[in-house]
């Protein structure tokens, strides 16, 4: 009985105030290597990438699907330790303004740190970014290469990561012409075994065009 009063009480105050009432969790699916073929109308590229590693593998949203947010795979400080910073980035991809089933992808990313909270745009999709790096300091010096990035959305907003603050941002890159972002592809570092690390030294984003 008590149940059933308290059912009804949670009823009336959704219907007043919207309390009782949790919003449901948008779906999340990984869709990695199954949309590579997907066709891409430009590149976004930045010119102060640094120069360890290698370009990896493509990642594509789904066709009519567009990046509308993203996280960092980001380790902290670790002072006298080798430091690594941002190792991966993940885009959210979502198609036109639904936010209740999404797809993410991220290309190779770095073993180290962790996922930050994801940030979205308010609306429309990413256009452009921006690569906040950290140069090469030579052999004796700790190399991080990429620490954070910023990312503008068709709405206008700009949207800048929780990363670390070594380095300084280039210029910003192009901007997708039609549609936004749709794919990824990270420059990275592989684990050099008790060397030093940097791990995610650049990145490159592909524009699709809305149908």
């Amino acid at each position: 009985m008590a149940f059933v009063q308290m059912t009804g009480v949670c009823l009336l105050a959704v219907l007043a105030l919207g309390l009782c009432a949790h919003p449901e969790k948008p779906f999340l699916s990984r869709a990695g290597v199954m949309h590579n073929s997907r066709p891409y109308s430009s590149m976004l590229t930045v010119t102060n990438g640094e120069q360890f590693g290698d370009w990896t593998w493509p990642e594509m949203c789904p066709p009519d699907y567009f990046a509308v947010g993203f996280s960092l795979r980001v380790e902290s400080k670790q002072y006298v330790l080798d430091d690594t910073a941002l190792n991966g980035i993940r885009l959210i991809c979502g198609r036109n303004e639904d936010r209740s089933f999404l797809y993410t992808v991220e290309s190779h990313t770095g073993f180290y740190g962790d996922w930050t909270a994801t940030q979205y745009c308010p609306s429309g999709y990413l256009t452009s970014f921006q690569l906040r790096v950290e140069s090469h300091h030579g052999i004796i010096r700790d190399d991080t290469a990429a620490n954070n990035i910023r990312f503008r959305c068709s709405s206008n907003p700009t949207l800048e990561g929780q990363g670390l603050d070594w380095g300084e941002y280039g210029h910003w890159s192009s901007e997708c012409s039609e549609g936004g972002i749709c794919g990824i592809e990270t420059k990275m570092e592989e684990h050099q075994g008790g060397l030093d690390d940097s791990t995610l030294n650049d990145v490159r984003f592909q524009c699709c065009s809305q149908q």
